[in-house]
């Protein structure tokens, strides 16, 4: 009896420890300030995903009906649907589980001693899969832009061919021809080239999600820029890639892909006005990746929406006997040569954020354009070499441009006419500021949760430590006022002058020890 009392005690405790817990995790989850955003996003896939079902159950129906076409290019198109529709519901399914799971996740540890630490795991495992996949895709697009560039169009070269090429990799000859349009039987075991683009558009928005939707007040919000909500800022993240894909396929569909240098300029005045917009919404580092994301959803959207369509409706063409549409394959390989240009830029926007001499400049958003420019036409030269044509002056150009965007974000191109750094500053002046705005993450056992180790392994529990990392206090707050992240711990321009004129009178930590 006694046991059964006890026994019934205990699992009463329990119950009413599990529902306060329950209780403590949805008011924590109401409370927090991406809970919003988090209902929409899904509510979205969730609306994308029932209107997919309703689409492929309708493709059944049409199965079933007694005046269904059987020919083998409708049979075709019907297979294809099913097969885009399958790949759409499996990734939005996905999506709606991964999602919520993450975010779960998140708020459960979130203020807690193992928020840094899972969020750190979480970043490596979605960063670690986003490189991987993007060098596949990469890869892919730089080796058949190299076969488009050295086929062999005219010797020993059959009427159905457009060329061919040789090769020799890992210990075995390659032989490759393409076909002007299609051979005469399609092989069952044809290779596509598509999983690599979708799997890097969506781990990279699982980064974007991970860094700066998650911690939006950390890495997207800079109140010293524009103090705006979270969901704002989200709404404003997320509708640029919609913005940014739909502006450029209207240019492409447009007349003005005919005239290539008035489509390159524009693209390129848009792409800066969108620069110049973010930089003035967003933090510097968010801004650049932002551009960045825009870039990648172009580029995987032109893979989903232009070049595999196209590629299906040449294989459909050559199984159904019809005609093709020319311009189907002319659309394809303009957009992945638009692809092909990209990925330098996009590359750099992927790793800019350890770079803040680039985003934290005052002209953040022209550096980037110049970046983006010149990379662009290293790429081109490369292009060039790949066919045999040689205009020896792109290199250099692009060359000397970098060189020239590395001299003016130098301390060299810098002007302090109006500071007077000789203002004695003593280091416990510049310990306590360090103190104060830095060391509650750059610590060996930092006070902000969201850090399971000090960002960087950049620490400043001791008078050596911050003199170590002088240069890197100014590089990161006093030149480019990158950091604090966010300006979370509210560092004034005082604050930051005084540090400036510590480091200029050569960072010492004594009175006696000779400056640097």
């Amino acid at each position: 009896m006694l046991l059964t009392e006890l026994l019934s005690s205990s699992w009463l405790i329990s119950s009413v420890g599990m529902m306060t817990s329950i209780n403590d995790f949805f008011q924590k989850m109401l409370a927090d300030d991406f809970f919003w955003p988090f209902i929409t996003i899904f509510a979205a896939f969730l609306i994308v995903y029932v209107i997919f079902d309703k689409l492929a159950a309708s493709i059944y129906g049409h199965k079933i009906d007694p005046n269904y076409d059987s020919s083998p290019g409708h049979q075709y198109d019907v297979e294809l649907k099913k097969g885009n529709l399958a790949l759409g519901k499996k990734v939005i399914g996905f999506l709606l589980i991964a999602i919520p799971v993450f975010y779960f996740g998140y708020v459960a540890v979130h203020g807690t001693m193992m928020q840094g630490h899972v969020m750190e795991w979480l970043n490596l495992i979605v960063r670690w899969a986003h490189v991987v996949a993007g060098i596949m895709w990469i890869g892919a697009s730089f080796y058949f832009i190299f076969l488009e560039n050295n086929l062999n169009r005219t010797k020993n070269v059959r009427s159905e061919l457009a060329g061919n090429l040789w090769a020799i990799h890992g210990g075995g000859f390659y032989f490759l021809e393409k076909y002007k349009v299609a051979p005469k039987e399609i092989p069952e075991d044809l290779h596509w080239f598509k999983y690599e683009a979708y799997l890097t558009w969506i781990t990279g928005f699982m980064l974007l999600w991970l860094v700066y939707y998650m911690d939006p007040r950390g890495f997207l919000i800079n109140t010293s820029v524009a103090d705006i909500s979270v969901t704002t800022a989200i709404l404003i993240g997320v509708g640029t890639l919609v913005v940014g894909w739909l502006v450029y396929d209207f240019m492409c569909k447009s007349p003005l892909i005919n005239h290539t240098f008035w489509f390159g300029l524009i693209g390129l005045i848009l792409l800066g006005a969108l620069s110049y917009f973010l930089v003035n919404v967003f933090s510097s580092r968010a801004a650049f990746i932002h551009v960045g994301a825009v870039i990648g959803t172009i580029m995987a959207a032109n893979v989903f929406f232009i070049i595999i369509p196209s590629q299906k409706a040449l294989v459909r063409a050559a199984i159904s006997g019809e005609p093709l549409d020319a311009s189907l394959g002319k659309k394809a390989q303009q957009r992945s040569l638009h692809n092909n240009y990209l990925t330098l830029p996009v590359i750099f926007t992927m790793i800019s954020n350890h770079f803040p001499s680039t985003f934290g400049h005052e002209l953040n958003w022209i550096i980037l354009m110049g970046i983006i420019i010149t990379s662009a036409g290293i790429k081109h030269y490369w292009n060039l070499i790949e066919r045999g044509e040689h205009m020896r002056y792109i290199l250099p150009f692009s060359v000397a441009g970098l060189l020239a965007i590395a001299l003016v974000t130098s301390p060299l191109a810098e002007r302090h006419d109006d500071i007077d750094l000789t203002v004695p500053v003593s280091f416990e002046k510049a310990q306590s500021i360090i103190q104060v705005r830095c060391q509650t993450c750059h610590s060996q056992n930092p006070s902000d949760m969201r850090w399971g180790a000090a960002p960087g392994g950049v620490i400043f529990d001791t008078p050596e430590h911050i003199k170590v990392q002088a240069d890197q206090i100014m590089r990161t707050s006093v030149r480019t006022n990158f950091m604090p992240l966010g300006n979370l711990t509210n560092i004034t321009e005082e604050e930051r002058l005084a540090l400036h004129r510590w480091i200029a009178q050569g960072a010492k930590i004594t009175d006696d020890q000779p400056a640097d």
